[in-house]
């Protein structure tokens, strides 16, 4: 028994040491530097790329590109010049936002204190589409997120609806949906100013309008392009592209879906379920 934990203890720590696989068509970001508030940076098991297109593109009952996922990666977590594909300093932020970027300190970030990361970010945990529908057909989108949402979810609305006139400013924002052949387009406005679209600051304000296109190009990848336009923030509009991950379906690697995740005032991953990191995943 103890030298299965000295294992473990082992294998865990070489996992913290590697680098996160970029899931991304830019840069890839590390996890947290010494000086960051410190969290659970372990990759996700997803399908490999040698695997990637093994298998068809699956479709729903009517026919419909199935998105479902669950999915890794796909969007912006610590840097979003770095991870969007910019060089240092290429993004257009505008003289006061890039400032406030370079100042912010990172114990302040408000993911951090249990609240929702926005849009377009995910970090290295599963996240899913789950679609509801009526007797008309498809009518919402829900995006759920293992951790990033802290409990929330976002609504994506199907049915045809416009955007209101006067939107209420929320973290995620109000989003329309419509189908591009088979690629779902995504146009969300009436954000609030309140969350950090990275780790490192990055800032917007209540003007922000953002555009995503989710085509899957084949069996294990979500190809997500992403229009971010900001004049509050922005000199001008950017589009990055990013790549989710399939996650792996083998129970003994990772279950293939999402997992209960409470956040706590204290941020202390599993404590409100009791869990003691290297104790095992047996019922007992």
């Amino acid at each position: 028994m103890r030298q299965r934990s000295a294992l473990f203890l082992v294998l865990a720590v070489l996992a913290l040491a590697l680098p996160l696989h970029a899931q991304q068509v830019g840069g890839g970001a590390p996890g947290p530097a010494k000086e960051e508030v410190p969290f659970i940076f372990l990759p996700s098991p997803t399908v490999p790329d040698s695997e990637a297109a093994s298998r068809p593109i699956p479709r729903l009952p009517d026919g419909t590109v199935d998105l479902t996922g669950p999915w890794v990666g796909g969007g912006s977590n610590v840097d979003i010049e770095l991870e969007g594909g910019f060089k240092p300093g290429e993004l257009p932020l505008l003289p006061w936002a890039r400032q406030l970027r370079d100042t912010r300190n990172k114990a302040d970030e408000p993911y951090t204190a249990c609240l929702p990361m926005g849009v377009p970010r995910v970090n290295p945990y599963p996240w899913k589409f789950a679609m509801s529908y009526t007797a008309k057909g498809l009518s919402h989108i829900y995006v759920l997120h293992e951790t990033g949402d802290s409990g929330a979810h976002r609504v994506i609305h199907m049915d045809g609806r416009g955007h209101p006139a006067d939107a209420l400013p929320t973290w995620f924002g109000h989003s329309i949906g419509r189908w591009d052949g088979d690629t779902l387009v995504v146009d969300t406005a009436g954000y609030n100013d309140k969350f950090w679209i990275d780790s490192r600051g990055t800032p917007h304000t209540e003007q922000l309008h953002t555009v995503e296109r989710y085509t899957r190009i084949n069996w294990g990848r979500l190809r997500h392009v992403f229009l971010l336009d900001d004049p509050g923030a922005f000199s001008k509009p950017v589009t990055m592209t990013f790549i989710a991950r399939l996650l792996r379906s083998d129970l003994k690697t990772g279950g293939g879906e999402l997992m209960e995740f409470i956040c706590l005032e204290d941020n202390q991953y599993g404590a409100a379920a009791g869990i003691r990191p290297g104790t095992g995943t047996g019922n007992k």
